[in-house]
């Protein structure tokens, strides 16, 4: 008696960034998650830094990714994540581009002692109308700003995610990563229903 062969099952594979200011969390989030280990482009902080990275609020920090971190999650055979940290430092934002191309979304990491270190993400991913929710990355448990707080000094609407978050903690950063993935499916079902015949 011969037996069907079973098909193998070909994921789908969904893209999401990690984006956000210098040494607000990204690689500690994509590590934090990923099933495998992840792949990491930190090098240690010379003098040739001095000067172009304000390191005012994170004074112990010592590494920065200087292209990108890479993750994955297996949600379900049929679908796949792949989580792309950005660089911070404003000389690399170059690889935004090349990184954001054929996103699903992005997750935008802020720390309120330094919230001005977001701005650039926020604007970036409005102007390319790339679906976000943002993570207020709570360091060592400080919970200075709530998230309505957070929300009115980026000029938020309600339809962007904001949550309270630790880059460290595996569950905290997958609560981050779902309510991007309900806000990147809201926006496309939005797209959807705006093609006309569809």
């Amino acid at each position: 008696m011969a037996f069907a062969a079973s098909n193998p099952v070909m994921p789908t594979a969904l893209k999401i960034l990690i984006a956000g200011g210098f040494g607000v969390g990204k690689t500690t989030m994509v590590g934090s998650v990923s099933e495998v280990p992840p792949l990491e482009t930190e090098e240690r902080m010379t003098v040739a830094s001095v000067g172009l990275d304000s390191l005012a609020g994170i004074e112990n920090k010592s590494a920065t990714t200087v292209a990108m971190d890479f993750g994955r999650i297996t949600i379900a055979p049929e679908l796949v994540l792949y989580l792309f940290g950005t660089p911070g430092q404003h000389r690399f934002w170059f690889m935004w581009d090349d990184l954001a191309l054929g996103a699903l979304g992005a997750v935008v990491l802020a720390d309120t002692r330094r919230l001005e270190q977001c701005f650039a993400s926020v604007d970036y991913f409005e102007k390319r109308g790339t679906p976000f929710a943002v993570g207020i990355n709570c360091f060592h448990g400080k919970r200075e700003w709530t998230t309505e707080q957070v929300r009115k000094a980026l000029d938020l609407g309600p339809d962007t995610p904001v949550m309270l978050c630790d880059a460290r903690d595996r569950e905290s950063s997958k609560k981050v990563l779902l309510a991007l993935l309900d806000v990147a499916r809201a926006h496309a079902l939005a797209r959807t229903a705006s093609i006309p015949g569809v």
